[in-house]
């Protein structure tokens, strides 16, 4: 039988609902606008008659944004640093967890110590960037993987997770003669698909939206990313030049405004297609692998 809720239950309820709609709507307005804006015609924006719907619907603005071969090159850049710098972070995440997660290893609770420090202190900016100058990463693709290799948070939600694995299984692959690297790639991998979609989830959005990094590491326009290439744009009003350029190949007036929701939008799309097919694994992960024991 169900339990009916009281009055007050319900007010509370109902001021809940209202609070939440009101923060969802404040929170996605200007994200429609960004949307429409770059779908609408360029009289609509210079005349400010877009709001949250296109008006005179086109895809002349993303026609010109496509034909810019900088954003080309940044997006390549950006893809090839989210495939390698993710590969990169979930090699060396699964290998500091599986160890870690032992229980009989000596000298855990210390490492665990340095680790969640870590979290808690971080390095600052300048001695960050005075490490990976003297190494001569700068302006290389390196500067882009190796400052952020392994996430302590994430790290400690795959060691989680491990703990919830049977120990049996381990044990048998011991008998049957397995090593370490096989048991972790063979049996621990395997049986962690949830978490390891999860953390695949949370360091490929990381090095898409990445912005510092970049902005302190890299000086040539040639590596710059996705993000820089957007704050180039946005900030530094290349924006004018690459509209000024497009209106007088194609005949047309443009403004810098479409020019600029247009690139936002292709620069999210991938990371909003790929959500909804990693939702399920990305809740399971989050949640399983948020329990201690």
């Amino acid at each position: 039988m169900p339990i009916r809720s009281s009055p007050g239950e319900r007010i509370f309820d109902y001021a809940n609902y209202f609070v939440l709609i009101v923060i969802s709507i404040l929170t996605l307005s200007p994200v429609l606008h960004v949307v429409a804006g770059a779908f609408s015609s360029t009289q609509a924006i210079i005349h400010n008659r877009v709001s949250f719907w296109p008006v005179e619907p086109n895809l002349g603005n993303f026609e010109m944004v496509t034909q810019t071969p900088a954003f080309w090159n940044a997006a390549w850049m950006t893809v090839w640093v989210v495939v390698i710098g993710t590969a990169v972070n979930m090699f060396l995440t699964v290998l500091g967890a599986y160890p870690l997660s032992k229980r009989g290893l000596r000298g855990r609770k210390v490492l665990m110590l340095f680790i969640v420090f870590t979290m808690i202190f971080q390095a600052p900016m300048i001695p960050v960037y005075l490490v990976v100058k003297s190494l001569g990463l700068i302006n290389s693709f390196w500067a882009l993987v190796f400052p952020g290799a392994v996430s302590a948070f994430n790290m400690i939600l795959c060691l989680t997770f491990f703990r919830s694995i049977p120990e049996d299984l381990f044990d048998a692959a011991k008998v049957d003669g397995m090593g370490e690297f096989r048991t972790v790639w063979q049996i621990a991998v395997p049986l962690s698909k949830p978490i390891m979609v999860t953390l695949l989830l949370f360091y490929a959005v990381g090095h898409w939206n990445a912005y510092m990094g970049p902005l302190l590491y890299i000086n040539d326009r040639s590596m710059q990313t996705l993000q820089m290439y957007l704050y180039n744009l946005v900030a530094m009003g290349n924006s004018s030049d690459i509209a000024a350029a497009a209106s007088s190949e194609a005949g047309m007036n443009l403004v810098p405004a479409a020019i600029e929701m247009a690139t936002i939008v292709l620069a999210t799309v991938p990371i909003v297609v790929l959500y909804p097919f990693l939702q399920g694994y990305f809740i399971k992960g989050a949640t399983l692998g948020s329990v201690k024991e």
